[in-house]
């Protein structure tokens, strides 16, 4: 069949027009031709979207967000605190306070936080309302950390947030320097582009995640309706301080007056600055334990069965699909922090299961890839190695072998501690990042933590996966219980573990 290609140089037309008076001449041939008579199909055919524009546009923009990340990047990095919050607030009032047009939850603590603000995002979005979600850092793709409506922000979108601001960041740069301080940092930017996303939507409520700490963390300029407050440990001490006490009385910033505070179960010190910053608030608390509880749990395929109490009401046999004691107590904060932000009615039980059922929490003990199993989780400091230690020992009763890379900043030792007794064994690991612990140094302390016998070191993830792997079934005992290979130990770990299993960004809407 003959056609005529005018309008086309090799790489592409030249114009729509082109494109179209060649596609037309096609079909007419074919019409003609009698071969096939069905005028309506051939006519969807010409309709349908052209895969090889849409790949284009895709790759194109696609692009867009790497150069936007990578000029964002170049800001002060998102560890480390500015404590003020003028620059985001500045760049908000000249963007019209785009964060005042719609009602927060906002979420800190250190351990627990992003779970806990998906499953909160899961129930309110299962009452109908349009909802955004901010957390970080991000398994794979930028766009991770801005969710709207469950899925991540579009590439058009997210391209479209960064043009809105950029202006007014430039503007707030120039300001601060010209009063001898910095530029906005990479993650007040993110915070900006996320609330004039939001507005931009339009969403009706926002569930925020702070970066870390509270009172002086970029998202801070909002006025939550409710307060949540996961579990408190140290960490990030060289910013938060270096006791319990004030770690926590920086993550009580967060409590704004007349909110609804709903707490985890907390150590001492950290309790008492969340009944003072609560009590000067005039702020309702509940706190698990007292006014909110797990009554009984039990596991099942891909999560586990629960019963909760909360102040308004008792749900049973809640079906969640995630793993492991403290994601139920997770849930039992979202469920609480939601009926406060409804004026603390109870929630209809479907609404809850069908919430929670298919909620998910990317890289928390997500299953990667089978036979053997292998799993990523985010477990970073000792207080989440311990939950997801007892995960490990709950839901994988067979061998387990771990692949670990930390940060050097974080308490390695005590980490290590945490995953001793359950972990049969170890393959140290390197990654990128000038706050990476190097495989050689990690391996010195995880060899004195576990025994020499027990530790190995392999500095490429993949070889590294597939040696723990054939480890872990080399000695498997049992011959019923599955090994499993767990990579753990940093966030950054667990994205690029899940990129190497070939799982791509999660939350992608499906045109994206």
């Amino acid at each position: 069949m003959g056609t005529n290609n005018a309008g086309y140089d090799g790489a592409g037309y030249d114009s729509e027009d082109a494109r179209e008076a060649e596609l037309d001449a096609a079909l007419s041939e074919v019409l003609n031709s009698g071969i096939f008579g069905d005028e309506a199909v051939l006519r969807e055919v010409k309709e349908s979207p052209d895969p090889t524009v849409e790949l284009a546009d895709t790759t194109a923009e696609e692009a867009r967000v790497d150069e936007i990340y990578r000029d964002i990047l170049t800001r002060a990095p998102e560890h480390k605190v500015q404590p003020s919050l003028e620059r985001v607030q500045m760049c908000l009032d000249l963007l019209g306070n785009p964060h005042h047009s719609y009602r927060c939850v906002h979420v800190t603590g250190t351990n627990g936080k992003t779970s806990t603000a998906r499953m909160i995002e899961a129930l309110l979005r299962e009452h109908g309302l349009r909802t955004g979600r901010f957390t970080s850092p991000h398994l794979v793709s930028v766009r991770e950390r801005i969710a709207i409506d469950g899925h991540n922000i579009s590439r058009a979108d997210f391209i479209q947030a960064w043009e809105d601001v950029a202006p007014f960041v430039e503007l707030v740069d120039q300001r601060s320097q010209a009063e001898g301080g910095p530029r906005m940092s990479f993650f007040e930017v993110f915070v900006v582009m996320a609330y004039v996303a939001f507005a931009a939507a339009p969403i009706d409520v926002a569930v925020v995640e702070v970066g870390m700490g509270g009172r002086w963390d970029a998202t801070n300029v909002i006025d939550g309706d409710v307060a949540v407050l996961t579990p408190i440990a140290l960490d990030h001490e060289r910013w938060l301080g270096h006791t319990i006490a004030q770690i926590a009385g920086e993550k009580v910033g967060i409590i704004k007056p007349g909110a609804s505070v709903v707490s985890a179960s907390q150590p001492e010190e950290a309790g008492a600055a969340i009944a003072q910053a609560a009590h000067r608030a005039r702020a309702h608390v509940s706190v698990y334990g007292k006014d909110i509880q797990v009554l009984g749990r039990e596991t099942a395929v891909g999560g586990q069965l629960m019963t909760v109490r909360t102040p308004a009401a008792r749900y049973d046999d809640i079906p969640l699909a995630l793993r492991g004691s403290y994601q139920a107590e997770n849930a039992a904060l979202a469920i609480t922090a939601v009926e406060a932000f409804f004026g603390g009615r109870a929630l209809a039980g479907d609404v809850v299961e069908h919430a929670l059922m298919a909620v998910t929490s990317p890289g928390r003990l997500e299953v990667v890839r089978t036979s053997p199993t292998v799993l990523v989780d985010a477990a970073h400091n000792p207080h989440g190695a311990a939950h997801t230690a007892a995960a490990l020992e709950e839901y994988y009763p067979g061998r387990r072998v771990g692949v670990l890379a930390m940060m050097a900043d974080k308490d390695v030792e005590g980490t290590l501690g945490q995953f001793e007794p359950v972990l049969d064994a170890v393959v140290i690991t390197d990654m990128p990042g000038e706050r990476a612990m190097d495989a050689e140094d990690l391996a010195e302390l995880a060899r004195a933590v576990f025994g020499a016998e027990r530790v190995r070191v392999e500095r490429d993830l993949l070889a590294a996966i597939d040696e723990a792997a054939g480890w872990a079934e080399a000695e498997a005992g049992d011959e019923l219980a599955t090994p499993v290979v767990t990579v753990v130990g940093s966030v950054y770990l667990a994205g690029m573990a899940r990129q190497m299993m070939g799982k791509g960004a999660p939350d992608e809407a499906p045109t994206e």
